[in-house]
């Protein structure tokens, strides 16, 4: 990246200020998936081997600007601590003379946690005030909340105004990876995205079809696919007014020369929240009451064969995935997100890239995220990366 990371500036024996992404769940005060607070250790250890204190502040769920104890990182500090191996004192406050205190104590190898930054509405607002006062915690800031990057808050854009500002070494690697894998590919490319809405994608699929080889549409953003080529979709959910955009997009694909795969079978059930009636069907046997939860796994077939009519005598490819292709929250729904995980990873040479988000939870749950290359810990960010766009908390770094 053409961004300084914080191996590229002086931190020696300095109080860094470091935004994290501990936006982790917790349930009854125990926090489940910690991916995301395992993926800022590298950036922790580094400072604490340059004597480093460090000052950590994150965000977690939507209190809407007020604290709120549900969605307090106190219990983020202690599974940080047993994580870690070394001390995560929590300070009840991200601003004023608590934090204060905690700072001025702190000698070098201590790091403390401040409490949830959206406990404050400046934090969303990008109040420049709110951020001052979160730079005063440190002399150098890094950002390493590589999920949070693509928002303009203060912990991630109104900080860097009053402090010299570099990358974490996850944020680092999260835009290496990506960038990486779609401007610099092993051939083919491919990229599979899924979710809900056309919509939402729209950018991300025009900046992405003139790059890649082959193209996978899944989710019920296929429905709207569906629905533009003639097919009945049931009770699934689609967006009729998108049918032209959709048309529009399988237009583009054909002007670029990008293969362009959709399922041919699909799993529909009578519920989306609980499996009934469930069957795999061609597309034409949807009926009107069938609601499409999934791809069936002849989709995931596809791959294999598609890539290897691109495939040149180095036998390698790229495979970038945003998005499951079916309602994985229902083991029953999820047989094609697995068909597909396991046809990416047996490809040959393949370098694969999970876009974070829903994607990156299930190929943790289904035990597979060491199997892939890399699975990002953002997915609207990942998402964002992808679409070609310049990410504020990125941009407001210091240049190399």
């Amino acid at each position: 990246m053409q961004k300084q990371t914080v191996r590229d500036i002086d931190v020696k024996g300095k109080r860094i200020l470091v935004r994290v992404d501990y936006n982790v769940p917790i349930k009854d005060g125990v926090v489940g998936d910690t991916l995301r607070i395992e993926a800022s250790f590298e950036t922790i250890k580094y400072l604490l081997d340059q004597d480093c204190s460090i000052v950590l502040m994150s965000h977690l769920g939507r209190p809407d600007g007020k604290p709120d104890a549900k969605y307090s990182l106190k219990p983020v500090a202690a599974k940080a601590t047993e994580l870690l191996g070394h001390e995560v004192t929590f300070v009840a406050d991200c601003v004023g003379e608590t934090v204060k205190a905690a700072v001025d104590a702190m000698t070098s190898g201590d790091i403390i946690l401040l409490e949830n930054t959206r406990f404050y509405a400046e934090e969303e607002a990008n109040g420049p005030q709110f951020a001052k006062q979160l730079a005063a915690w440190g002399e150098v800031f890094v950002d390493d909340a590589f999920a949070a990057i693509h928002r303009a808050h203060a912990s991630t854009e109104g900080v860097t105004h009053f402090l010299p500002s570099v990358a974490g070494l996850l944020v680092a690697k999260e835009v290496e990876h990506i960038l990486g894998a779609i401007e610099k590919p092993n051939r083919p490319l491919v990229a599979i995205v899924g979710g809900a809405k056309v919509s939402s994608k729209i950018e991300v699929l025009e900046y992405l079809m003139p790059k890649v080889d082959i193209l996978m549409l899944g989710g019920a953003m296929a429905n709207t696919f569906y629905l533009a080529d003639g097919k009945k979709v049931g009770k699934s959910l689609v967006e009729p007014d998108q049918v032209e955009e959709a048309r529009r997009l399988v237009a583009l694909a054909k002007q670029e020369d990008t293969e362009l795969l959709l399922a041919d079978e699909v799993v529909v059930s009578k519920s989306l929240t609980e499996p009934k009636d469930v069957r795999t069907i061609t597309l034409g046997a949807v009926q009107d009451d069938d609601i499409i939860v999934d791809a069936a796994p002849s989709f995931a077939a596809k791959l294999n064969p598609a890539v290897f009519e691109f495939l040149d005598f180095d036998q390698k490819c790229t495979v970038i995935w945003n998005g499951p292709i079916g309602v994985t929250e229902v083991p029953e729904f999820s047989g094609g997100s697995l068909a597909l995980a396991g046809a990416i990873v047996a490809l040959p040479g393949e370098i694969s890239i999970i876009g974070g988000g829903d994607t990156a939870a299930f190929i943790d749950d289904a035990g597979r995220h060491d199997q892939f290359t890399w699975v990002s810990t953002g997915g609207g960010a990942s998402l964002e990366l992808m679409s070609g766009k310049q990410l504020p908390g990125i941009q407001a770094l210091l240049d190399k």
